[in-house]
């Protein structure tokens, strides 16, 4: 196992030059500095998690807090926490998962007891609770979704009401003029969750500003949670002609029940999906669909959290414009 003094003897330093390198305490020459990295990766030399913590303050590992409710899309908060573990790595950091429902009293506990450098939180609701608990911290937080009051906090996001409003926009200029919005589960509305609620406002802001009709359901993401909602919209007296779908868990039963109900897609009612691009495209008919940009939400919260751990901790709310990419399930209403 290589040891500290085993780079110290290949540097030709001593071995608390290699460990001022590694914990910054103390200024050395560039020169140096270059020396005992270069040795460190040519022996593979991997410091002690604890003496380093000790040395730096630091643990090196950024927390991550995913409540994993029962009507979250696993697989879809999992593209997240991949993009997270992946960007953290490349900044030599692990990452701590977190996925009790623990609220402010559980991040009281991960900054009390220093098992984080920094926390990234999921799953914001609009009036999140956690606030005053994050801005008071004194660690770095970053949230993957935006509270109503972001203030003092570092936010990173879709724009979601900018994506409900493409969403109705495309339709429109397709000719629909009966839309729906097939949304998340009711369980999602009633804790006001971030996303879903400006979503929800830029679908029907726009509608409105169109002159579109345009209906929202809260669908519970089953299959017959999906028929009950099918049963609701294709009855109507004006039956919908384009459906706007945010609510990953359905899309598969969608398509499927829809064509043993003699629906064609996008002749007899057009679909557009809100979701990851890969989930769009792995449909038996690849979806028209607003990217969810989960790959970059995550590595762009590591970064940020890396910028406040480097000492520039100006807060900010950084939301990703929306992408919208017409495929096959889109067109014009036929008459």
């Amino acid at each position: 196992m290589v040891t500290i003094a085993d780079v110290a003897r290949a540097a030709g330093v001593s071995p608390s030059t290699v460990s001022y390198v590694l914990s910054g305490k103390r200024s050395i020459s560039e020169t140096t500095r270059r020396r005992v990295h270069h040795s460190i990766r040519a022996l593979g030399y991997r410091p002690n998690a604890g003496a380093r913590a000790l040395a730096s303050n630091r643990t090196n590992v950024l927390g991550l807090v995913v409540p994993l409710r029962t009507d979250l899309n696993v697989p879809v908060v999992m593209q997240f926490v991949t993009a997270t573990v992946t960007e953290a790595r490349s900044h030599d950091h692990d990452v701590l998962l977190l996925t009790a429902d623990e609220g402010a009293e559980g991040l009281q506990r991960v900054v009390a007891s220093s098992l984080a450098d920094a926390i990234i939180v999921m799953d914001v609701e609009a009036a999140e609770p956690r606030v005053p608990v994050l801005r008071g911290l004194g660690r770095p937080a970053v949230l993957i979704g935006v509270p109503a009051d972001p203030q003092e906090l570092t936010c990173v996001d879709l724009d979601f009401t900018a994506a409900g409003a493409d969403c109705v926009h495309h339709l429109a200029d397709l000719g629909h003029r009966d839309i729906a919005l097939i949304g998340p589960s009711p369980a999602v509305y009633r804790r006001g969750t971030s996303y879903a609620g400006r979503f929800l406002s830029g679908f029907r802001a726009t509608a409105a500003s169109r002159a579109v009709e345009a209906v929202a359901l809260a669908c519970v993401p089953t299959y017959d949670g999906l028929r009950a909602c099918l049963d609701d919209l294709l009855s109507r007296p004006h039956p919908v002609t384009g459906l706007v779908v945010h609510n990953e868990a359905v899309l598969g039963p969608l398509l499927s029940e829809l064509a043993r109900r003699g629906q064609r897609v996008p002749r007899d009612i057009s679909v557009l999906a809100v979701c990851p691009p890969d989930l769009a495209q792995a449909q038996s008919l690849p979806l028209s669909s607003v990217d969810i940009p989960a790959v970059e939400l995550g590595r762009l919260a590591v970064e940020l959290a890396m910028r406040h751990l480097d000492g520039r901790p100006e807060p900010e709310v950084r939301l990703l414009p929306p992408r919208l990419t017409a495929r096959g399930s889109t067109g014009p209403v036929v008459a």
